[in-house]
């Protein structure tokens, strides 16, 4: 309540029931975790106020030791014996990625007995059982040194006189003992977090107080029913925690109406707690009852629909029906959670006995004692998923209410993650948000908003230009004005800074399209531009001319023409821009088959991290690159990225597939791809299977069409439609969906038509009932 007061934190502790004593109590034996997240891009300046405050001599960070895990030595050592990386991987996917049933713990040895496809490809050839026996043994070993992304050490006396300190090659002092070991010797460790979210608020709240708006977190209100109407659409994507396909889908089935609703979210969707979400959302929509085993729970458990979702509730159980002090109740849920059965056992009949005193007959002590046990192991720390889901909720109140802002803010801070980028610019296509590309005369290094509410690309996003260039040109423009044309920019601005390649990539990115000339022009005149500008420079330091042609005495050089050419064909256009920018922005090869794409999924890019191992999915989309190889028997396969709407994904052909493929994989041609998901180290590959052109795949799969006629649809519309299916009669089944504006729905089966969903009668038919009211239905 205290660091609530004094703006430490900034969530009510006591209206949303926060128990200090989950932190520190003074029956706790060890040290809590203290957890205090900052913006990102600030950290750095928290460390080194902690360093002003405690003395030089008395902080510093923790050091963590990479270890040799399993995948990791098969793969260096497969590099010192000159095992070729395609059979390396051959023998890498027979690892499993993580622990399982019956392998606690991945080893080499225990994959060996577990997977006979292993143990017979090992003895297949010499090399593999040497490269394996060699693993083996470099296997748990350390692997290099590194900083711990978080963890800092506050002592009250020098470091030195406590623990051994490391120095790294780049200057960064750190402990030489693990956190663990730390934690052991009695220091008090903070983890200090670097959140990108509090970096997107920090600087969307700047773009506003530049449009004059000021707006502060604390003065969000936390009833807005716009905002949660956000969560409860499933309208997350940029939303802290809330993005996942999943979360979304169990958004719109919970429909959250208050914070509280968030904050049970937030701790539900987790493994284990996560098989309570159907009932926690048929509670709360009263599909069915809310029980308790005693009265007394009501008030505890009246938030959650009566399920236990939060640590804090088995210790309010403990403490309000068996009579526990709140510190023995937080000894009793770790006793549970990490299931301490001796320790249980003791605490046990003091629980029963308080429950004795309190009224409650031995049957149902036993019973909450067997209900909190169950809970205990999967119940989640209440403050710290009250505390993220308040930011959660900021985040979707700007997006709510400041979309632009926040989506530019997003797009700055994800501007080195392409992936991220593809998906947050696909994100603002849907919101109806307008993305103008870069431009050298109206881009700032980050991603801004414009007047009428767009969002300006940054020139900070586009690859190989640099950071100091970008500000050198941003300082000129801001003391001489605007460039008037490419001879103006290369001729103001310092050539060691902005080079020729410099200038050739803010060409073919589109940051020049402001000036004069086409892309192409302007690609040809570079010679002449980068000599004109040593030219004038010349003729400047020797006071003959002067870059504005205004003084007296001095003369303008005349800029040389731009050559008479035709610009590039669009796709040079948007090649180069998915070069230099990482996607294709002035348009998507994708975008033409929009409709086909979301029928034929099954996943889209951003939402394999929802697909189970080896799961087989369909997606729709191109490949940006493919790179052959070439295997240790000489087969040919293939490795490379595949890209949708919302992201990239990398992706694997095998040679037995490859050479039935290999004419199919046109780069940049949508493509159907059938395959399965691989889980490796963390990240996700698709094992390709099969692959279709997608307008001949949509042919063939698709089994109906969905047309929806809004009240607002005129007769003149409607007839105009009722032709066009004339125009194109077929096999498929169609369905109109009459909408009313109170939003009834009136669905019907067409006996009238069947049509034949090409191109034509699928743009005409969307062009009369407007975007995104024609949909396809697709087999499988």
């Amino acid at each position: 309540l205290v660091s609530y007061l004094i703006g430490i934190t900034n969530i009510d502790p006591i209206r949303y029931g926060l128990l200090f004593e989950r932190f520190i109590n003074p029956e706790r034996e060890s040290y809590p975790d203290i957890d205090v997240d900052f913006s990102d891009t600030r950290r750095g300046e928290v460390i080194e106020y902690v360093r002003r405050k405690y003395g030089e001599d008395n902080v510093c960070q923790i050091i963590t030791f990479g270890r040799m895990l399993s995948r990791q030595a098969i793969k260096d050592v497969g590099r010192v014996l000159n095992v070729s990386l395609p059979e390396v991987e051959a023998i890498t996917k027979l690892i499993p990625e993580g622990p399982s049933a019956n392998m606690k713990k991945v080893t080499l040895k225990k994959s060996l007995e577990e997977s006979r496809e292993l143990r017979e490809l090992v003895k297949s050839r010499k090399e593999y059982t040497e490269l394996i026996d060699k693993a083996i043994v470099l296997e748990g070993t350390i692997r290099n040194a590194g900083v711990h992304a978080a963890g800092v050490v506050i002592t009250p006396e020098p470091l030195t006189e406590l623990v051994p300190l490391y120095k790294s090659p780049d200057g960064e002092v750190t402990t030489q003992f693990d956190m663990n070991n730390v934690e052991r010797l009695g220091l008090l460790k903070v983890d200090f977090l670097g959140l990108k979210t509090l970096s997107i608020l920090e600087r969307a709240l700047e773009l506003l107080h530049k449009q004059g708006v000021e707006l502060h977190l604390e003065d969000i209100p936390l009833d807005d029913a716009a905002t949660y109407e956000l969560f409860a659409r499933g309208d997350t994507i940029g939303i802290f925690q809330f993005e996942s396909g999943g979360m979304r889908d169990s958004l719109r089935k919970l429909r959250p109406t208050r914070l509280e609703d968030l904050i049970a979210m937030n701790a539900l969707y987790r493994p284990g707690p996560m098989e309570n979400i159907g009932e926690f959302v048929k509670r709360k929509h009263g599909q069915n009852e809310i029980t308790h085993l005693h009265p007394s729970l009501a008030e505890i458990l009246d938030e959650t629909y009566g399920i236990i979702v939060y640590q804090e509730q088995v210790m309010q159980i403990a403490n309000r029906l068996a009579g526990m002090s709140l510190g023995r109740a937080d000894i009793l849920r770790r006793a549970m959670g990490k299931k301490k059965q001796k320790l249980m056992d003791e605490l046990m009949p003091e629980f029963m006995e308080g429950c004795g005193k309190n009224g409650i007959d031995k049957a149902t002590a036993r019973k909450l004692w067997d209900l909190i046990e169950r809970f205990a192991k999967y119940g989640f720390n209440k403050s710290h998923a009250a505390g993220y889901a308040l930011v959660a909720y900021q985040t979707g109140y700007l997006k709510t209410h400041y979309p632009a802002e926040f989506m530019a803010a997003s797009m700055t801070v994800r501007k080195d993650r392409t992936d991220e980028l593809i998906l947050f610019l696909e994100e603002c296509r849907r919101m109806g948000i307008e993305v103008l590309p870069p431009d050298v005369n109206a881009s700032e290094e980050d991603f801004t908003v414009t007047d009428s509410k767009a969002v300006r690309f940054g020139l900070g996003a586009i690859k190989n230009v640099g950071s100091a260039a970008i500000s050198h040109i941003l300082g000129e423009r801001e003391a001489g004005g605007p460039y008037a044309d490419l001879f103006d920019l290369a001729s103001r601005v310092n050539g060691r800074l902005v080079n020729r390649k410099v200038l050739e990539n803010l060409v073919l990115a589109g940051a020049t399209v402001s000036l004069e000339g086409n892309r192409r022009q302007q690609i040809e005149a570079l010679d002449r531009a980068m000599a004109y500008a040593q030219q004038m420079q010349l003729e400047r330091a020797r006071g003959q001319v002067s870059i504005f042609g205004e003084e007296e005495g001095m003369v303008s050089l005349p800029r040389p023409p731009l050559p008479e050419v035709e610009e590039m064909p669009t796709h040079e256009l948007l090649a180069y821009e998915r070069d230099l920018l990482g996607f294709y922005f002035s348009g998507h090869p994708l975008l033409r088959f929009r409709r086909e794409a979301e029928a034929l999924s099954s996943f889209n890019v951003t939402d394999l991290g929802d697909a189970r191992d080896d799961q087989s999915v369909r997606i729709a989309g191109l490949f940006c690159s493919l790179e052959n190889r070439q295997t240790r028997k000489g087969d040919l396969m293939a490795r490379g990225r595949f890209e949708d709407l919302t992201g990239l994904v990398g992706v694997v052909i095998f040679p037995k597939t490859f050479e039935k493929l290999r004419h199919k994989l046109n780069e940049d041609e949508p493509m159907l791809l059938s395959g399965r998901v691989q889980r490796r180290d963390a990240q996700i590959e698709l094992i390709v299977e099969d692959v279709e052109p997608l307008e001949q795949a949509a042919a063939r799969l698709t089994r109906g069409v969905e047309m929806v006629v809004g009240e607002e649809v005129s007769g003149k519309v409607v007839i105009g439609l009722e032709q066009e299916l004339r125009n194109h009669p077929g096999d498929v089944p169609l369905r109109i969906v009459f909408l009313t504006d109170e939003g009834d729905r009136l669905e019907l089966a067409s006996k009238r038509y069947k049509v034949k969903p090409d191109r034509e009668l699928l743009d005409r038919a969307e062009k009369l009932l407007g975007e995104g009211k024609v949909r396809l239905e697709a087999v499988g």
